[in-house]
């Protein structure tokens, strides 16, 4: 079983930090440049996170939101490494760890600023007392 309780962990914590990013005021232009709708399928738990990075939303839940142009798939333990800054995106797409469809070159191309999110989501776990994700 994986580090998050469920689904609407996922979305909470996950979802969350992409909510953050979209709406930041640096962050979310540079973010809507990239033309990119990005698609994470996650398993243990199953859940989807689409964010539309144009118009600043993400949705949560199968078949909700825009069609992406870019999609991700992966554990959600893999997802809430990667936002702890302890999963390297190319070479777990490179083992096979994470698989992607689309353009990812554009993805790509967004991971410096997703790395400035790191901290506030470790912050967002702390402040809920989640030791069990921050340690994961």
């Amino acid at each position: 079983m994986g580090v998050f309780k469920n689904d609407d962990d996922v979305y909470k914590y996950v979802g969350g930090v992409f909510t953050q990013g979209v709406a930041d005021p640096e962050l979310g232009p540079k973010f809507a440049e990239s033309g990119v709708t990005l698609r994470i399928t996650y398993t243990d738990p199953d859940s989807v996170i689409t964010v539309d990075f144009p118009n600043g939303k993400v949705y949560t839940g199968a078949g909700v939101g825009p069609d992406p142009n870019v999609e991700l798939f992966m554990s959600a333990d893999n997802g809430n490494k990667f936002w702890l800054g302890n999963l390297n995106l190319p070479v777990a797409m490179a083992k096979g760890t994470v698989r992607a469809k689309g353009p990812v070159p554009k993805l790509l191309k967004l991971i410096p600023a997703a790395k400035t999110l790191f901290d506030p989501y470790r912050k967002m776990l702390a402040a809920d007392e989640r030791a069990d994700l921050l340690n994961a």
